[in-house]
């Protein structure tokens, strides 16, 4: 069973920077449409940002011009660079991978903007 694991998340202010990291115990990545999502307590899970294994890019219209998805598939790792981060930002960050018939999850990573 492949794991995935986030890192990354903690307390920041309006304004800053923090970057998630999403490590796979298999080298899947590189091969999966791999994305990060967020959710907040009683509301459903939403896409932020993915990456195809062809490197193509897609982001929520929230994120645009804030967030970057990138992967290093040497180091079965996806990251979400989060720059301008704004109090509506606030959630549990998880990465996801899909591969043919398989959807793995991680467990979480909170993201906490203070205004």
């Amino acid at each position: 069973q492949v794991q995935l694991k986030e890192s990354g998340g903690g307390l920041v202010q309006a304004g800053g920077s923090l970057r998630l990291s999403c490590v796979a115990s298999a080298n899947i990545l590189s091969k999966a449409v791999t994305g990060w999502y967020r959710q907040v307590p009683g509301k459903q899970r939403d896409l932020v940002a993915s990456i195809t294994r062809g490197d193509t890019t897609n982001y929520a219209d929230s994120v645009k011009g804030r967030f970057t998805i990138s992967r290093d598939n040497d180091k079965n790792t996806v990251y979400l660079q989060m720059d301008s981060l704004k109090p509506e930002d606030t959630a549990v960050y998880y990465c996801n991978a899909k591969l043919f018939l398989a959807n793995y999850w991680g467990q979480g990573t909170q993201v906490t903007v203070s205004s």
